[in-house]
């Protein structure tokens, strides 16, 4: 079986969620310029680092693996976004979900047009909006 990779990002804090924050402006402008596969790649990591940064704090076995592997797998993100949406709510779940749409249909693909990316961008800013509110606890 061929596993899909993502890189590890160990200790990511405020400093990642600051750049996640940033993310979703450069996203922001890519829709303005009509560029909805560069949006939709810009709003899917920052999906990915809230994840990351909330495993560390939320999911820490799952965190720990990811760090002792060098990286995350497809798997190891998936196990983390079902403990944190044990621990926040199914809602985080679907949002997830939202932005593995994004980044599957709207990156490689390239099927999503601009109103199918604008249409996922609050289900990405709930996950940095959740994500941020639990950094700050």
């Amino acid at each position: 079986m061929n596993h899909a990779f993502v890189s590890v990002v160990v200790g990511m804090g405020e400093g990642g969620l600051e750049a996640a924050r940033r993310l979703v402006d450069e996203a922001r402008g890519y829709l303005a310029k009509g560029d909805p596969v560069q949006a939709s790649e810009k709003l899917y990591k920052v999906a990915e680092t809230c994840v990351k940064a909330l495993a560390e704090r939320h999911v820490e076995d799952v965190y720990k693996e990811a760090s002792e592997k060098g990286r995350w797998t497809v798997a190891l993100l998936e196990r983390a976004v079902e403990g944190i949406a044990d621990r926040f709510g199914e809602d985080f779940r679907r949002w997830w979900d939202t932005a593995w749409t994004l980044h599957v249909w709207g990156f490689h693909e390239e099927k999503l047009d601009i109103e199918g990316v604008k249409r996922r961008v609050e289900d990405v800013e709930s996950i940095l909006k959740l994500a941020s509110s639990a950094a700050e606890k």
